[in-house]
């Protein structure tokens, strides 16, 4: 089973992934994968750190003060983090882990070909993923990702952003 968060930016998609993971791991389950939380300065944002959940190991997703690595809009993208970091914490969840999350399937993420094979060979196991993915993105892997036919897709909004939780906890 799969399942896709997708909203508009600044709706809660992140707050709601990790409402969610709380409640798995007070079950007593396991979760593993990898988040990319904002990175501010001066109330600036300037980029996004990528994290394993499972070893809290670190790394910078994207960021404005990157002079190399793939553009995305004003960030430039570290893919040897999303390797080191993203990928191996994607690949230790599918070893070690009852539920694997992501957030996010985005350009930035995507910018890497390793996380783009690891995002299948995870949605492709017998372990549930629970992922935010971008709303609006034409990208090809994302159409694809969408459109499986073993995942189900929530779109939060301001007015069920709160009952979501509970909605898929029951699935």
């Amino acid at each position: 089973m799969n399942i896709l968060i997708t909203g508009p930016p600044g709706v809660g998609k992140t707050t709601l992934l990790n409402k969610i993971k709380k409640k798995i791991e007070d079950l007593g389950y396991s979760i593993g994968g990898m988040y990319c939380p904002e990175i501010r300065k001066g109330g600036k944002r300037t980029g996004f750190e990528i994290i394993d959940i499972a070893s809290r190991r670190k790394g910078i997703l994207a960021s404005t003060y990157n002079t190399k690595g793939p553009a995305v809009g004003k960030y430039r993208v570290n893919l040897d983090d999303i390797n080191k970091i993203g990928v191996v914490a994607l690949r230790n969840a599918l070893k070690t882990s009852d539920y694997i999350f992501i957030d996010e399937i985005a350009p930035m993420e995507l910018a890497s070909d390793g996380f783009s094979r690891t995002v299948m060979e995870v949605m492709e196991s017998k372990k549930t993923v629970i992922a935010v993915i971008h709303q609006r993105s034409k990208h090809p892997f994302i159409l694809k990702v969408k459109n499986r036919g073993d995942v189900m897709i929530f779109d939060i909004n301001l007015k069920n952003r709160d009952s979501l939780t509970d909605e898929i906890l029951q699935i």
